[in-house]
């Protein structure tokens, strides 16, 4: 992986589920020069240093998002950047939608005027399932800043900073996700089912990760690359974590949808399949978009299509998940 080798990376929200899981992962196995980790939280910073005691590659920067100066001196002799800072949960962007728009769309604009002023070579956004077709705060907000990041390739100018998107569902065992909520609801015997026809894409975090990785190699600046991953039922789900329980059904959340997309029909005219994931292109770009196609092999997706969580070709079963389910048990 020539893309990391003797590069200096810095994660934003390097402290979050993704970013430990990222951060271990590119220590591990690639030889960087230095990984640094920004975050607004110093109790996590400190926690996580605690992981890589002699560990001399990796940084700590105590920042937020929304400060562009401290983006701007973290910046500094920075090679890649991931951006996965984010306000993310449904419920709390609904009840507070300027703090959702000050971290994910401004300080999403902060990392995108960092990163071309100080001469960044590669930066990779992490957007979400419910930034296409959004119904939420939270995914409109994510929507808006995927588009930031994509016109980003536009004005960076001289300074050839090249600036792409990873989009993947819902991450198992991450911080707030629903599989720590039904094992916590597991002992009182009773679990919470928001709607029995709910259907969700799912990845693991070492998969999401990867996935990252080879998008860095892979990425020539504007492209929203989304991997191919199974759905998952939320009953099945359920039954996989507490087959003993029974389920009350609650009704959908506010800003909630029954099933997801991460390509709409939309933008299928301008996405390309491959063996394990679909690119959506951008629609303004200075590379050829036949040559891309070409050199790796996609094919262009049929009109109308649509990459959805309710008619994805691939599901995880009872027994799949009960699988998966058991490292976050022991």
């Amino acid at each position: 992986m020539d893309t990391l080798s003797g590069k200096t990376v810095l994660i934003t929200g390097g402290t979050g589920s993704f970013g430990n899981a990222f951060v271990k992962t590119v220590l591990t196995r690639f030889p960087v020069k230095k990984v640094i980790v920004f975050s607004r939280d110093e109790m996590k910073q400190f926690e996580m240093q605690q992981l890589f005691p002699n560990e001399d590659r990796i940084r700590f920067f105590i920042g937020d998002v929304r400060d562009q100066d401290r983006l701007h001196r973290a910046f500094d002799g920075v090679d890649i950047v991931v951006h996965a800072a984010a306000l993310k949960q449904v419920p709390a962007a609904e009840y507070n939608p300027l703090e959702a728009i000050k971290t994910n769309i401004l300080g999403a604009a902060n990392v995108i005027d960092a990163a071309i002023d100080r001469g960044v070579k590669k930066v990779i956004a992490l957007s979400t399932d419910k930034a296409a077709n959004p119904i939420n705060l939270y995914g409109a907000t994510k929507l808006c800043s995927d588009k930031l990041f994509i016109a980003g390739n536009n004005y960076s100018g001289y300074h050839g900073t090249r600036f792409s998107i990873v989009r993947y569902g819902n991450v198992m065992g991450s911080r707030g996700s629903v599989v720590p909520f039904f094992l916590k609801q597991r002992q009182n015997g009773l679990l919470s089912i928001t709607d029995e026809r709910m259907t969700r894409f799912w990845i693991t975090l070492d998969q999401g990760v990867c996935f990252v990785v080879e998008c860095l190699e892979r990425m020539e600046g504007g492209e929203i690359f989304v991997p191919k991953i199974p759905s998952v039922k939320i009953t099945d789900l359920a039954r996989a974590i507490a087959p003993e329980c029974e389920m009350k059904i609650v009704g959908i959340r506010p800003g909630e949808k029954l099933h997801e997309v991460m390509i709409p029909e939309d933008d299928a005219h301008h996405s390309l399949e491959y063996e394990r994931f679909f690119v959506i292109l951008p629609v303004l770009r200075d590379w050829s978009s036949e040559d891309y196609c070409r050199g790796n092999g996609g094919t262009l997706c049929p009109p109308g299509f649509r990459y959805s969580s309710e008619t994805n070709s691939e599901w995880l079963s009872v027994e799949d998940l009960r699988e998966l389910v058991a490292a976050f048990e022991e």
